[in-house]
């Protein structure tokens, strides 16, 4: 099919694109002591170049002491990291792009890549890194409190830098998924509960705390997935009336645009419809989606990381389909982007013959 779907504007607030290709947050952990370096900037400017619509940063922690969990991810914080993503934000701009940061805090979930250790305490809602496993204290009130403080101060150094809109990570098990995730959240107190909606607090409190710093224009994205890294057969929402609850206080807290994790974005979130997980956000709460997982290539992302397994490009054609019928807004590529710089150009010149095969090497530089 014709690429013509993807390269429709979006607007959303004051974040307007060229088109509806985002680049997904992909961790790269090539920015020593969490600084970003000139090479970080040249990456990012790349795929501006190349008719990207929209930019997501690398998750990048916050001002807690255990955000990351390595060491070399950027942190979005402190002087240096600030003027290194100052100047991250001035290249894609200077190349006509439009960028967010993804701002992150990775909760008791662990690094297996690196033997690193953050400095305490680590956060996290019930001491769980996983179901049955605790390993440290529940978060007090006053680290609840420090953590929501500190999401909204990275939002607000977001916008006075001069970024386009701000991701929130609240997926694939990291702080925020944990507070959903009955799993690992076993809390009494009003952050704790018995239902998604009761869990989806804390989460919804970030999204408060980010809306009073950046102001009712600027656009708040909030990332969620179902699946977890600590198991990818968890579901939040077991039915559309589960994730209507679970989904309705964030956005109701300022939220803007979901973005929409899956492994693979063809799957159909619930049995008896073909909407996937961005097609039930959006019908549910009628705010833009963002679709996600293996687009443009024939294997999904754990397979590469866990079994070094490569991917070849693979047809578009569902997913523009999707994207002629409204069911999502926006489409977020990954890996394909990650190996090959010009992927969006090359789809928008009918170039497909000259798409990338992916293959685990690609992680190891910054291309």
């Amino acid at each position: 099919m014709a690429a013509e779907a993807l390269f429709r504007p979006f607007s959303h607030k004051t974040l307007h694109l060229k088109n509806r290709i985002v680049m997904a947050p992909m961790t790269r952990s090539f920015s020593p002591g969490g600084v970003p370096t000139p090479e970080v900037s040249a990456y990012y400017r790349r795929r501006a170049e190349a008719d990207v619509g929209l930019i997501l940063s690398e998750g990048t922690g916050i001002e807690r002491p255990s955000a990351l969990n390595d060491p070399n991810v950027p942190r979005f914080h402190g002087e240096q990291p600030l003027a290194g993503w100052k100047h991250v934000i001035d290249q894609v701009h200077a190349a006509g792009g439009k960028m967010a940061p993804q701002i992150w805090h990775v909760g008791s979930a662990r690094n297996p890549m690196t033997t690193w250790v953050a400095p305490p305490p680590v956060d996290s809602p019930s001491g769980l890194s996983s179901p049955g496993k605790r390993f440290t204290e529940p978060m007090t009130d006053e680290a609840i409190a420090d953590t929501l403080a500190a999401f909204g101060r990275a939002a607000a150094d977001a916008k006075r830098l001069g970024f386009d809109a701000v991701e929130i990570h609240g997926a694939h098990g990291y702080l925020i998924d944990q507070f959903f995730w009955d799993g690992v959240n076993q809390r009494g107190d009003r952050y704790g509960g018995g239902t998604i909606g009761e869990r989806a607090r804390f989460g919804a409190e970030v999204v408060k705390s980010i809306r009073a710093a950046v102001g009712e224009d600027f656009a708040i994205l909030l990332r969620l997935s179902q699946w977890k890294q600590q198991d990818f057969s968890v579901r939040l929402a077991h039915t559309p009336q589960e994730m209507e609850a679970w989904l309705t206080p964030l956005v109701e807290a300022g939220t803007d645009i979901l973005h929409c994790s899956q492994r693979r974005f063809w799957e159909p979130e619930f049995e008896g419809s073909p909407l996937n997980f961005a097609g039930w956000a959006r019908k549910l709460t009628g705010k833009p989606t963002i679709t996600v997982g293996s687009v443009g290539l024939s294997g999904e992302f754990t397979e590469a990381l866990r079994q070094g397994a490569g991917s070849k490009p693979a047809s578009l054609d569902s997913l523009l389909e999707r994207l002629e019928r409204d069911e999502f807004d926006l489409v977020a590529v990954g890996r394909a982007l990650l190996t090959d710089p010009q992927w969006a150009q090359k789809i928008r010149e009918g170039r497909t013959h000259e798409l990338m095969d992916f293959s685990r090497e690609s992680l190891t530089t910054l291309s």
